[in-house]
């Protein structure tokens, strides 16, 4: 097969790139930094060298048009927020002296300011900062970031991209700022915004810039017709601008629906559109809208969320059908980069067979490269990589290691009533008060305690071979003493072990459960310098045997309070893996409550009467549109009982969820049937307790009240405002008092001065109650 005409104009781009560096060198040099061990000239130079090296590694692989813009100390809609002058007035004076603790500030906060509140992006297990906005922000333009990473590229030789926060997502992607009304809507601001926009493209033409990336992801959402329009007119006045680059608007994550006329319509010179599974339906979209004449079409048709190897072949397909709707057709990953490892061939440890069947980022690279070289110069040239593709595929397919007929039986015979607990809530609260005994107000913490780097070189030198199974078991049994001991004397009620033996909440069950795949080196940005290993599910799931009994049972027997047992829930296990894609996902869903219904059942043999299944990514993974919610919704939450459901009516199931916006499945919450959540809560100022109130929520719920997010140490007034607040919404008998999240990135001497004035907090407000109920 040769290449039609019309494609040999065929090029390869990708949206973004993995910004940490082989080695995380972006994360240490950042956290040495903020030690004070970095100078800023020497942070500076790591980054440029690191993007230097991204640069070289994407042109050598084949890649035409390289993304700038896209690096990032921290956040790349944080760099957006200092593009367009919205820096918040608490953090003003800090970035007018220096504007790199500044931004730092913005990001982390100080012990005198809160930082920016942060959530995730999309359904990513990203997370970004979220603008502040109000009636009376000012934008300003300052494309300092932009304009250098551009030179740099230039001056390095190759054809850069600067992609940027499109205007529509930036602003529906904000909130109101502290002290504005909460009905007020950001997007009102768009026609202040546009002429900043309109001032940073022209910098960038003039430093250079033929094309620029306008990423506007929000718009595959459901949008109303305002904010359609507010699109529509928000690119016919950025086309109309003389002095620009090109523009290349970005969508991803899923179709663009509604909003792809709007796109083809204006004047904009090109469109960039996700293919994948995600976003398939934007073919026949594209068609019905009749394409894109003249115009610049960029396929994702590289799954950028995803590690399995593409189907060359489908791609193809695909790629050969945009020719005829687009005036140029190139080629891309579906989204940046970011989301993913940077290299496959680093995973040493790997089953060959299974490492056959990977693609990070440089092996993404890599099949862009091929699919663009085909699509422009004919099948042929490719030939070879076609057919290592199709037995790299045949032997996935094929493969008894994905398979396990146990497994398939097991979930083949749940039935609904297995998913269910009895007897009602109601009895099951009267059971649990009157087995555990606590008082109003009962305080407890998620679950980890600080990760100190003692517990790193131990799990390091294990590995290693330095020391012995047994003298680091007698490692992490000191720790579990000192974490218990700790609790008892702040006067914590409900203890946790601290997770001293855990590397991550989902890495470490998947080292236990069949059909998982550990990475040494496959790490992913969450957030700032926080850096996870996904593992990556390839194949059926079980629990050949108990994976935290033994360290629970342990940190029971030091204290008479009941400690609670900690597990990741099957959702969150999959959302933060790289899960597979050759089954419905909520097949491997029951698969994954199966193995833990067996760990729960174990913690409740032995004891445990306080158990948290923590599903943190129950609404990171809701789908981006409303149609599919519902499905979604089922067999998540139906997850989440079949692990939970076989338990005794006085063991009092928790469960645990953060960063992200709650307010749209406080149904779901309640059909998860658990008997206490705790969420995330003191960035947004209460507000999920709130939600859960206007909703009726009826179960015991712990909105935090200390942000573990930021270094600062909140004093026991301002938790005690906090708890306060939440007692507005959620009577005392059902409200817990917590931190939002788990403690394993913060220091000990943080942890013990906020626990402690959590824990004087409580008793404070608690004293309040008791004297105003009797």
């Amino acid at each position: 097969m040769t290449a039609k005409p019309a494609a040999a104009a065929a090029r390869a781009t990708v949206y973004g790139y993995p910004r940490q560096g082989q080695n995380r060198e972006l994360k240490k040099a950042v956290e040495g930094y903020w030690k004070g061990h970095v100078t800023a000239d020497a942070l500076r130079e790591t980054a440029a060298g690191l993007r230097r090296s991204h640069w070289r590694q994407l042109a050598d692989a084949g890649i035409h048009e390289v993304p700038t813009g896209d690096f990032s100390y921290y956040d790349h809609v944080l760099d957006t927020s200092v593009m367009v002058g919205t820096v918040p007035a608490r953090h003003r004076e800090a970035f007018d002296a220096d504007a790199l603790d500044g931004y730092f500030a913005m990001a982390r906060g100080t012990q005198d300011v809160a930082p920016l509140e942060m959530t995730k992006w999309f359904d990513t297990n990203y997370h970004y900062l979220v603008p502040e906005l109000g009636p009376d922000t000012v934008f300003s333009a300052d494309s300092t970031q932009q304009v250098a990473e551009l030179k740099e590229a230039l001056a390095l030789g190759h054809t850069p991209r600067p992609v940027i926060v499109g205007p529509l997502t930036y602003l529906l992607l904000a909130k109101p700022a502290p002290g504005v009304a909460a009905d007020f809507e950001p997007l009102t601001l768009l026609d202040r915004l546009l002429p900043v926009y309109a001032d940073v493209l022209a910098d960038l033409h003039a430093a250079g810039a033929a094309w620029v990336q306008l990423d506007e992801p929000a718009l595959v959402q459901d949008r109303t017709p305002a904010e359609l329009n507010a699109a529509a007119r928000a690119y016919r006045e950025l086309g109309a601008v003389t002095d620009r680059p090109k523009l290349l608007v970005a969508s991803y994550f899923d179709r663009l629906g509604d909003a792809l006329k709007v796109l083809a319509a204006s004047p904009v010179e090109g469109l960039a559109l996700d293919f994948t599974d995600s976003g398939a339906a934007n073919l026949d979209d594209l068609a019905a809208v009749g394409g894109l004449p003249g115009k610049r079409l960029v396929a994702g048709v590289v799954d950028g969320r995803n590690i399995w190897i593409n189907d060359y072949q489908k791609s193809l397909a695909t790629l050969g059908t945009l020719l005829g709707l687009a005036g140029r057709v190139d080629v891309a990953a579906s989204c940046s980069l970011l989301h993913v490892p940077l290299d496959a061939t680093a995973e040493r440890d790997i089953d060959p067979q299974i490492r056959r069947w990977l693609a990070f980022a440089r092996q993404k690279t890599t099949e862009i490269a091929t699919l663009a070289r085909g699509l422009a110069q004919g099948t042929d040239t490719i030939a070879a990589e076609l057919a290592a593709n199709r037995a790299d595929l045949a032997s996935r397919a094929g493969s008894p290691l994905t398979r396990d007929p146990a497994v398939r039986a097991r979930t083949a015979a749940v039935t609904d009533a297995d998913g269910r607990r009895s007897p009602s809530y109601a009895e099951r609260s009267a059971a649990q008060r009157a087995h555990l005994g606590l008082p109003v107000l009962p305080t407890t913490t998620i679950g980890s305690f600080p990760q100190t780097d003692e517990l790193r070189l131990a799990r390091a030198a294990l590995r290693a071979g330095r020391i012995d199974a047994a003298g680091y078991e007698e490692r992490i049994k000191d720790e579990i003493r000192e974490v218990i001991s700790f609790q008892e004397k702040t006067g914590v009620d409900v203890l946790v072990h601290g997770e001293p033996e855990r590397n991550d909440m989902v890495q470490y069950f998947a080292e236990q459960l069949t059909g998982y795949v550990a990475t040494r080196h496959g790490w992913v940005q969450s957030y700032g310098t926080r850096y996870v290993r996904p593992p990556v599910l390839a194949g059926d799931i079980s629990r050949p045997e108990p994976m935290t009994v033994r360290w629970t049972t342990y940190a029971q027997a030091q204290t008479s309070r009941p400690v609670k047992g900690m597990l990741t829930g099957p959702v969150t296990m999959l959302a933060w893996s790289f899960v597979r894609d050759d089954q419905p996902l909520g097949d491997t869903a029951r698969q994954m409550a199966l193995a833990l219904r067996d760990e729960v059942n174990d913690l409740e043999a032995a004891g445990t009467s306080v158990i948290q299944v923590d599903e943190p990514a129950l609404r990171e993974t809701l789908p981006l549109r409303a149609a599919d919610h519902a499905a979604y919704l089922a067999w998540a939450t139906e997850s989440f009982r079949l692990t939970t459901s076989g338990v005794r009516p006085d063991t009092q199931i928790h469960t645990h969820m953060c960063y992200a916006e709650f307010g749209d499945i406080v149904q779901a919450i309640d059909d998860l049937d658990a008997d206490v959540i705790s969420l995330e809560a003191a960035r947004s100022h209460m507000q999920v307790a709130d939600e859960l109130a206007a909703h009726g929520y009826p179960r015991e719920a712990g909105p935090g009240v200390w942000d573990i997010h930021s270094p600062r140490i909140p004093s026991s007034d301002e938790a005690a405002a906090l708890l306060r607040k939440g007692l507005d919404a959620i009577p005392a008998e059902r409200l817990w008092v917590n931190p939002d999240c788990g403690l394993k990135t913060r220091g000990w001497p943080e942890t013990r001065a906020s626990l402690e004035n959590l824990v004087i907090a409580a008793r404070e407000v608690r004293a309040e109650w008791t004297a105003d109920n009797g």
